[in-house]
C-alpha cells in the first residue's frame, strides 16, 4: 500500500480525481468518519479518541486512543498509514475550522516531509498545501489560480519559482516575512525548487492536478 487517503474533521473537502477504491487505503481520523464514508463507503481503518464523532465506529477496524494524549487524531492516523506502508498521504478536511488545528496540520506536513513521506492537505476552498524539502523540485501542469510559498521553521535558501506571475531566482525566504504570498499561475507549466529549508506550498487545485515532486 503506497497511497493513503485520510479524512479529518475540518471543513469538508473532496478528492479531486479519486483512484479506484482498491488502489487506495482509506483512514478516518475521528470526526472525519462521516465524510470518509460518504465518499468511499466504510473506510479501511478508523483512528482517534472519537470524542468528536461521539461514538466508536462499528463494522471497521478501529485504533482507539485516550482523549488525553500528546498527538492529534490526524497525526495518529498518519502514523497508522505509515506503519502500513504508505509513502504518500492525501489528507482531506484538514484545513479550516479551528485555526490551532490547521497550524498543527501544517506542522504535521513539515514533520512528514522530513521522513520522506509526501503529504498534501486539501481545503474546502479549492486550496491544497504540501511541503517541499531542501533539494526537491515541484512541477505543476499548466493552470490558473493562486500560489503562495512560506518558509517553515527557518530560512529557505535558493528558492526558485518559474512559470508564475512573480518569479523568484535563488531567493532566500524567512518565516518572519511572507514574501511568497499571493503569487499566480499564468496558464503554463510552473516549477518550484529550493536548496535549503522546508517550504510550505499553498496552491489552487481547481484547474489542475497535483504537482509532481522529485
Amino acid at each position: 500500500m503506497k497511497l493513503c487517503y485520510i479524512f479529518g474533521a475540518g471543513e469538508p473537502s473532496f478528492p479531486i480525481a479519486p483512484p479506484q477504491r482498491d488502489e487506495v487505503f482509506v483512514i478516518a481520523a475521528d470526526g472525519g468518519y462521516p465524510l470518509a464514508e460518504r465518499v468511499f463507503g466504510k473506510p479501511d481503518l478508523a483512528v482517534g479518541d472519537f470524542d468528536s464523532l461521539g461514538a466508536i465506529p462499528e463494522g471497521v477496524p478501529v485504533i482507539r486512543h485516550p482523549a488525553e494524549k500528546d498527538d492529534t487524531d490526524l497525526a495518529l492516523a498518519a502514523e497508522a498509514a505509515i506503519e502500513r506502508g504508505a509513502t504518500e498521504l492525501c489528507i482531506y478536511a484538514a484545513l479550516g475550522g479551528r485555526l490551532d488545528h490547521t497550524v498543527a496540520n501544517l506542522q504535521l506536513l513539515a514533520s512528514l516531509v522530513r521522513r520522506g513521506i509526501r503529504a498534501t492537505l486539501f481545503g474546502a476552498d479549492g486550496i491544497a498545501v504540501t511541503a517541499l524539502l531542501a533539494g526537491q523540485c515541484a512541477t505543476f501542469s499548466p493552470r490558473r489560480g493562486t500560489l503562495s510559498v512560506f518558509a517553515h521553521g527557518g530560512a529557505c535558501e535558493d528558492v526558485t519559482l518559474s512559470g508564475v506571475k512573480y518569479p523568484l531566482d535563488g531567493a532566500t525566504l524567512f518565516p518572519t516575512r511572507p514574501l511568497g504570498i499571493s503569487n499566480e499561475f499564468i496558464g503554463e507549466g510552473a516549477q518550484i525548487s529550493l536548496a535549503g529549508g522546508i517550504l510550505l506550498v499553498f496552491y489552487s487545485v481547481n484547474d489542475g492536478d497535483m504537482p509532481s515532486v522529485i
